[in-house]
């Protein structure tokens, strides 16, 4: 066995991982019309039941426009139901499953939305982004306001809700990548003058609500993570390194606080915003309580060595996250054990494929 401690088991609250390889939540844009998971995703998610722990690709939580026209959702009956097969594919093959809970706030698509606003903290549009999957590739438009954000904590609470219906095994709230929550937290992005906007505290409260709604949900704060990009980047995201290192220390402090199951820490994607923060090293010894995650693009051998504590400051992590490895190696953990090549997917595939939505989803 090349990695002997990825293959260990590790306890997240009550649930036994199997190992330490997580699956990464990934879109496919492979939904039913109406955002409702089907059978080909039911296939998808038991092949790659190999990990210990499967990331659900981003969820909606109401009707919004996305460039990922038939990306899930999780807000109607059907969609319910439609979950409901995934999970119970990936229960059947003795894996564990959590829901990204997902909105995209202002980089939303207004033609896509039934008529309503994109909606974010403040009317900061995000700049230089374009829809690469719309015809046009139409730019971002100016959000309007929320007036209240206590009533898109509310629709978070519904979907935490939906999730325990439909059968996954928790909840993972997207805090990352430019999306609703992020929007909330960086200084960029949030100029509210109210109470959920103007100081560390106060940005960092709509995250904290949502963490407490999920909570109350599931009643067992361990059915609970969430995923964070410090350093930004993506959809026009980057606060400075200093406003950012005081950002979420408060803020991971704070869920540490609320013993929540884990916290993904994801370095991001390469953009000319990004600030220079090293993610890991940065906040991994702030957190005392829940297990960490860390994504930023790890080979078996570096996975290894962080989960036995090498190279890391603070102590080790807990488990290794894999994205687009998994797309072309649906038995991700047995390719890395056994030195086997780790195959190259059609990034053609990933989104589109015309008539035929088997091809770079469930034939690798």
């Amino acid at each position: 066995m090349k990695f002997p401690t990825l293959a260990t088991p590790v306890q997240l609250g009550s649930l036994t991982l199997k190992n330490r390889v997580v699956m990464a939540s990934l879109t496919r844009n492979r939904a039913s019309p109406g955002g409702i998971p089907n059978d080909l995703m039911a296939l998808y998610y038991s092949q790659r039941s190999t990990a210990g722990l499967i990331l659900s690709e981003g969820i909606f939580i109401e009707e919004i426009g996305g460039e990922w026209l038939n990306a899930p959702g999780i807000y109607t009956p059907a969609q319910i139901k439609g979950w409901q097969k995934v999970t119970n594919a990936v229960h059947e093959n003795n894996s564990l499953i959590f829901a990204q809970i997902w909105h995209i706030g202002r980089v939303a698509h207004p033609h896509h939305q039934a008529g309503r606003p994109n909606v974010a903290p403040s009317a900061v549009k995000a700049e230089g982004g374009k829809f690469r999957l719309l015809e046009g590739a139409p730019g971002y438009v100016t959000p309007t306001p929320i007036e209240d954000p206590s009533h898109y904590v509310e629709i978070y609470r519904q979907a935490a809700r939906a999730a325990k219906e439909a059968g996954f095994d928790g909840v993972e709230l997207h805090a990352a990548n430019g999306y609703l929550p992020h929007q909330f937290l960086e200084s960029h992005s949030n100029k509210r003058t109210d109470a959920w906007g103007g100081s560390v505290e106060n940005r960092s409260r709509f995250v904290l609500e949502i963490i407490k709604a999920f909570i109350a949900e599931w009643g067992d704060s361990k059915r609970v993570g969430i995923k964070l990009t410090p350093a930004g980047g993506y959809n026009d995201m980057g606060d400075s390194e200093e406003d950012a290192r005081k950002q979420y220390t408060y803020l991971i402090e704070e869920l540490d606080k609320l013993d929540i199951g884990y916290i993904q820490l994801s370095q991001g994607f390469p953009h000319p915003r990004a600030n220079k923060l090293v993610v890991l090293d940065e906040f991994r010894p702030l957190i005392k309580n829940a297990l960490v995650f860390n994504n930023a693009g790890l080979t078996g051998e570096v996975a290894e060595d962080q989960v036995n504590g090498k190279g890391v400051q603070g102590g080790p992590i807990h488990a290794a996250v894999f994205g687009r490895a998994y797309i072309g190696n649906p038995n991700l953990p047995e390719v890395l054990q056994t030195g086997a090549e780790v195959k190259n997917s059609d990034y053609t595939l990933y989104y589109d494929t015309a008539d035929d939505l088997s091809r770079g989803y469930t034939d690798y």
